[in-house]
Parts: C-alpha cells; structure tokens; sequence
C-alpha cells in the first residue's frame, strides 16, 4: 500500500495539533517529523511520537517527504508555502492563506508553476450541518439565493493572534474568511463590493480590531451580512460559534455548526460548559487533502478559494479606513 508521506511545518496554530492527529489516524498516511523554531511548541509530539524535529524549515524540506501542512503565524504562509512549492511538495496551509493578495497570488502561481497542490485549510466545509445545508440548496428546496446572514464570534485569542506584525490583521481577517468561504460555496459566486466596520470594543489596550461587521454584494446579486467579532468573554461556556441563515425565493434555512453538545453548568466547574460531539471537520479536511493526493484528483479547497474569502477581509480594512463602500 502506497503511502503519502506528510511532515508538519509549525504549530504556531493550534489547529496543527488535531491535524496531526487526523493525519496519524489515517492509515496510508506516514507522518516523517516536524519543523518548529520554538521547541516548545513540539516537545510533546516530538516526544511522543518519536519522530525529528527541525528548527529549519528548509531541512525538513529536504528531506523525504510528499506534502506538508503549514500551521505558522500568518505572514509566514506565503514564504513556507512557495519554498515548499520549489521544494516539490502539495502543501495543506491554514487559514488565511496569505495576508496580501499578492503574496496569495505568488503561492498559487509557485504550485502551479511546480507542478504540486495547494489546499487551503477550511474544515467549515465538513461539518454535518453544512454538508445537510449545501445539499438542500442543491436540490433546489430553497429557491435562489437572495442573501445570507452569518456569524463566526468567537473569544479573544492570544500570543501572536494579538500581534499585526505576524498575524496581519485582527478579528475582521480572522473570523471572516471561515464563513466568507461558505458563503462563496454555496452562492456559486464572488464577492464584488465590501463594505465593513472594525475597531476595538470588547477589550482594552489592543492594537487590533477585536470587533468586525462586513457586509457585501455578490456578482450573482446575493447580498450578505457577517459577524466576526472576537465578543465572547470568559464567562462564555466554549470558543464561538458557526451560524448561518440563508434565505432563498422558495425558504429559508437556518445552520448553526456547533448544536451538537451536551450542556453542563455545575457549581464544581465555575462556569457552564458545553462538550460538543460529532464527527471532527478537522479529520474529514486533512482526509480529503489526502485521499485528492493519493488519488491523482484536485484538492477540493484550492488556494483560490483560499484567495476568494481572504480578499473579502482585506477589502473591508479597506472600506474601514475609507469610511465607504470597496468594489473588487
């Protein structure tokens, strides 16, 4: 049995942990070793897993290996993603693609120019509730799209997430690519005005926006409204959510991503927690990236998709600091 060998570049995100979960759940997947300048960030699985740890990037390359999965700080997805590129390796990168749409645009071209993929990290896609949600709009039970309002609130992350310099941006770039993705998906379409409000409301002394209204037009006349601001507190039971209402000509349908939980509020615990269950996004994405690699098909969430939504965030910074309305 052919195996895809896979090696891990970074966990400065957090998700870089569930993937490499996934990735060693998968039998026809060889995990080969992790690059991270921070040793602490991979002492754990290094540990764990007996496998080698590079500081460089650049020698994990090197080595013998299929495909990696890029979980660095923002800014440092187009740098990785095009020397992985060079180095002939498909590449899985987290989310945002990149934090310019030139720097986006060079990654894609350097796949493309080596002949490897590039699949942009959206496990939205795969939970059951959008998967149920795609399929209706398929059929037609709802009508045409005529607009869409949606949510992705979350609480205030930390370490590199709070600093511009590496993660380019605030809750406005964070929180809308997600949903933009589906929103993208399911009208078929592209967005071509952005009109958007950020600033700082829910914490202070933040350099960056933790608050982020955004709204757009699409080619195909879909209009939508999303929210992507980092307002949960402390005292919230989990992270954020994933919400969607999408109204068409025929009905209306209603997602919320994360309502499979068990709730418990107990005086033991201090706050009220919620333990979700289900099938993980995270292991039907990492799967897909493979199974597309193993099989010789395209990736089903390209570096253009990743394009797409990302510059939708871009242009509402744009639409910030202009006070009007952006078109693309």
């Amino acid at each position: 049995m052919k195996k895809l060998k896979v090696g891990m570049i970074s966990f400065a995100h957090g998700h870089a942990y569930s993937y490499l979960e996934s990735l060693r759940a998968i039998p026809q997947v060889e995990v080969t070793g992790f690059a991270d300048e921070s040793h602490s960030r991979v002492e754990k699985v290094t540990a764990a897993y007996g496998l080698p740890h590079y500081e460089r990037y650049q020698d994990l390359l090197a080595t013998d290996l299929d495909a990696v999965v890029i979980c660095s700080e923002n800014v440092h997805h187009a740098e990785i993603t095009i020397a992985a590129a060079k180095a002939g390796k498909h590449v899985l990168c987290e989310k945002p693609l990149g934090v310019s749409v030139s720097e986006m645009e060079a990654m894609i071209a350097a796949c493309k120019e080596n002949g490897v993929q590039l699949m942009t990290a959206f496990p939205c896609r795969y939970l059951a509730s959008v998967v149920k949600a795609k399929e209706a709009i398929e059929h037609g039970e709802i009508g045409e799209i005529v607009a869409i309002k949606g949510t992705n609130r979350g609480s205030l992350p930390s370490g590199w997430f709070l600093q511009s310099e590496l993660s380019g941006g605030g809750a406005l770039l964070d929180h809308t690519v997600h949903v933009m993705d589906l929103m993208n998906w399911m009208t078929q379409s592209e967005v071509k005005e952005v009109y958007a409000y950020a600033a700082t409301l829910f914490n202070e002394n933040l350099e960056i926006d933790d608050a982020g209204m955004i709204h757009v037009k699409f080619a195909n006349g879909v209009i939508g409204v999303l929210d992507t601001s980092w307002s949960r507190n402390a005292a919230f039971p989990t992270w954020g959510d994933v919400t969607m209402t999408i109204v068409g000509t025929k009905g209306t349908l209603s997602i919320d991503a994360f309502a499979q939980k068990n709730e418990l509020y107990s005086l033991d615990n201090g706050k009220g927690q919620w333990n979700f269950w289900g099938d993980s996004m995270d292991a039907y994405l990492v799967k897909a990236f493979v199974q597309a690699l193993l099989n010789g098909e395209q990736v089903p969430i390209t570096g253009e998709d990743g394009l797409r939504s990302t510059v939708v965030a871009l242009a509402g910074y744009k639409s910030v600091a202009l006070g009007q309305p952006v078109l693309l």
